[in-house]
């Protein structure tokens, strides 16, 4: 009798033991997952500011250009016609 009361006395402190771990893990796992989420939420923000700055990027070009600066503006004639393009095919629905 007394090897199976010690047998039950290792089982407990075993559970034990893994009940403590089980929790220490779940908690931490939170932790990890409230980090990743700030890092997700982090990242979305400045992929936004970068397309943001990006399109200014484009419109300080255009706007060089037409200030007179050569620098950008074969940029600035594709843009044109692209808009020009975009304009006709407008006017062609609209027609039909």
């Amino acid at each position: 009798m007394p090897h199976l009361n010690e047998a039950i006395l290792e089982l407990e402190t075993k559970l034990g033991n893994l009940l403590s771990n089980y929790e220490f893990l779940k908690e931490e796992n939170e932790i990890l997952l409230q980090s990743k989420n700030e890092i997700h939420r982090q990242l979305l923000e400045r992929e936004q500011l970068l397309e943001k700055q990006d399109k200014q990027i484009k419109l300080l070009r255009i706007a060089k250009t037409i200030e007179g600066s050569s620098e950008y503006k074969r940029d600035t004639k594709l843009k044109i016609n692209a808009l020009i393009r975009e304009i006709d095919k407008c006017i062609i629905q609209l027609t039909e």
